[in-house]
């Protein structure tokens, strides 16, 4: 197999994670999670996107068991880029990330619906205001 021939596996972790998808040959010829794939672990977070390098990068969707969903751009494993973030509660922050931080003008939208926008940074939003629709 070249280096930039692609396959489709299923693989199983010594740890109990499984992937399936895509995957490259590194130029080490180590076999690397790379193209789409689903990636799952025993206690139930599943991540479903775009993969380089062997991490998550490119668009994509993480789910975690408390009910909380990430999904939009990845860069390293981390939230990198725009993308909406629904917590548990059912809440959302719909806006720009920087490594894993909230950061820059977002939306937040509340338990009611309501929408509230400002510029985050990390986890405080001096400034949030209610969006109002006339």
């Amino acid at each position: 197999m070249s280096g930039s021939e692609t396959v489709t596996i299923s693989f199983i972790f010594p740890n109990g994670d499984t992937y399936e998808g895509e995957c490259k040959r590194n130029e080490t010829g180590v076999l690397e999670r790379s193209g789409t794939g689903i990636h799952k672990t025993p206690n139930g977070i599943v991540y479903t996107g775009q993969w380089k390098h062997d991490k998550m990068n490119g668009t994509g969707r993480l789910d975690h068991p408390s009910g909380a969903v990430y999904e939009g751009n990845f860069k390293e494993n981390m939230f990198h880029g725009t993308g909406t973030y629904t917590f548990p509660n059912g809440t959302k922050y719909c806006g720009n990330f920087d490594e894993n931080k909230l950061e820059g003008e977002a939306d937040f939208i509340d338990t009611q619906g309501l929408v509230w926008r400002g510029t985050f940074h990390y986890t405080a939003a001096p400034g949030l205001k209610l969006k109002l629709e006339m």
